[in-house]
């Protein structure tokens, strides 16, 4: 773990969890070395260069508008009659000097630095994680005065940037609510401003605005975090509950009102019945842990297999999984939505593994007592399922 990444994971701890997690905001003070290294303008530089970012995952906003993508943009067609948007540095210039933000969605998938960012949040907080790039240059908002549906956690990098919030004006709302917040009042609750190394965490919901108005470019990194909701729980009970009869059975809709009383007192029932376990909540969390998605990564050029090289290098690809011994004493790890059910033996690799760091085959092989073919074997069986990936160039 690097500096930065502990002196975020420190900053989020359980003063944090127990007192601001969901439901205040807090700004956390840091300094430049906290940021050292995360990103920079020349990773950003050569990430808009050599990717074809079309919109929305590279655009420009001011004002709360998005800026018509030809105004920074040439239109190529190649021979094959693929159409895609070339980016044209100079326009691209004005219409940042002249008040626009530049955004870069889901930067943690296109540069390794805040992949690891990401990695680390979502082992600490136990959630889904992107992390959004914001740029801006002058004293004009990107945004206006706006609201996110999730938690975000920012992490200024260069520059610095002032934030005005005007608090919640509806509680927990959500993507797809029944009813839109009210809009913020005119004063800002709080104003402060992030300078590098600084974090702020801000709940959803919450109203605010942002602007570079210190006069000096801004770069920062907006972390956003997936919420679990009542809502989750009760679609999660939907599926579970199917092994129920009652809950496959079809709505008596053209038979009389008792019998439509009837089922709905029986689904009533079984609903009831079910929340009433104290550990329902627990149990939700432990299968959206267990079924994680990894992020995507490739172990090229190895796609039927694992060489028995010492030197060769595997990482978990998961934050969230679990290691435990069936009733018959064999390791049993639940990661990405699978099981994996393996000898004794394999149990000092897998402990291993579970950190997260890259280990080599030769140093598992060493630890467990197994051959570095075996140890290869177990490692292959994970990278077929997207669970793990050889880590480095070999």
């Amino acid at each position: 773990m690097t500096a930065l990444h502990s002196a975020v994971v420190a900053r989020l701890g359980g003063d944090f969890l127990a007192g601001a997690f969901g439901r205040t905001y807090r700004v956390m003070p840091g300094d430049t070395e906290d940021v050292a290294g995360v990103i920079t303008w020349g990773d950003l530089n050569e990430i808009v260069a050599r990717h074809r970012l079309e919109p929305p995952r590279l655009r420009l906003s001011t004002g709360g508008e998005t800026v018509p993508l030809d105004t920074y943009s040439v239109r190529e067609v190649t021979r094959r009659r693929t159409v895609w948007n070339r980016l044209h540095p100079a326009p691209l210039h004005a219409e940042l000097a002249a008040g626009a933000s530049l955004v870069v969605d889901a930067i943690d998938e296109l540069h390794p630095g805040v992949e690891a960012l990401a990695t680390e949040l979502e082992a600490h907080l136990r959630t889904r994680v992107q992390v959004n790039l914001y740029a801006s240059w002058t004293s004009r908002e990107g945004f206006g005065v706006h609201w996110d549906d999730h938690d975000v956690v920012v992490v200024q990098v260069d520059g610095s940037k002032r934030w005005k919030l005007y608090g919640p004006t509806r509680t927990a709302p959500l993507h797809r609510d029944t009813t839109a917040p009210e809009p913020p009042p005119e004063d800002p609750v709080a104003e402060f401003v992030l300078t590098p190394g600084d974090m702020l965490y801000l709940p959803r919901g919450w109203w605010h605005s942002v602007s570079a108005s210190e006069g000096e470019r801004s770069l920062h990194l907006t972390c956003g975090l997936s919420v679990d909701t009542g809502a989750d729980l009760i679609v999660w009970l939907s599926e579970v509950l199917r092994d129920h009869e009652i809950v496959r059975a079809d709505l008596p809709r053209f038979r009389s009102a008792k019998e439509q009383m009837n089922t709905a007192s029986e689904l009533r029932d079984l609903l009831v019945r079910e929340l009433s376990d104290p550990n329902i909540i627990n149990q939700y969390f432990t299968l959206r842990d267990e079924n994680q998605r990894a992020r995507f990564r490739t172990s090229l050029p190895h796609v039927d297999g694992l060489p028995a090289d010492p030197a060769l290098s595997v990482r978990m690809l998961t934050t969230r999984h679990d290691l435990r011994r069936n009733a018959e004493g064999h390791p049993v790890l639940t990661a990405g939505g699978e099981t994996f059910t393996f000898a004794e033996a394999a149990h000092p690799l897998l402990r291993i593994l579970t950190d997260r760091r890259p280990h080599a085959l030769g140093n598992l092989a060493s630890a467990s007592g197994l051959t570095v073919e075996q140890a290869a074997g177990v490692a292959w069986e994970l990278v077929k399922k997207q669970v793990a990936a050889v880590d480095g160039d070999r």
